[in-house]
């Protein structure tokens, strides 16, 4: 059982920077993968990033062009999402999620979600 929390989101002007950060509550956070996935307005849920239990992989969407990091702290139970050279377009509800059944990218695959934390980025 995985409870999950996340932090971080705000207003940011274009070209500036967010770190996110998702801590679990529960025990089993250290043997699990974990990813983020976005969500904007009239669109579908979408994959981030993913990190394995051991942080030795990490899988970005293409779409991101290098610009955010996917980390995380096994002794604190937390995953982080640093989120540099912000755009508009990076407006979203963002999700940590926890525990994927094989799909990192799809979020179908994906048993534990935080309730979100909204990110909006400024022109």
């Amino acid at each position: 059982q995985m409870q999950l929390a996340e932090s971080g989101g705000g207003l940011v002007q274009a070209g500036g920077s967010l770190r996110l950060s998702c801590a679990d509550s529960g025990r089993t956070f250290s043997s699990t993968p974990m990813g983020w996935f976005r969500q904007a307005p009239g669109k579908e849920r979408e994959f981030v990033a993913a990190i394995n239990s051991g942080a030795t992989s990490r899988f970005y969407a293409d779409s991101l062009e290098g610009r955010f990091t996917i980390s995380r702290d096994n002794a604190k139970n937390t995953v982080y999402l640093l989120m540099n050279s912000l755009k508009p377009e990076d407006t979203a509800v963002y999700y940590c999620a926890g525990d994927p059944d094989g799909n990192y990218r799809a979020s179908t695959d994906w048993n534990y979600w935080g309730q979100g934390t909204q990110v909006t980025v400024s022109s």
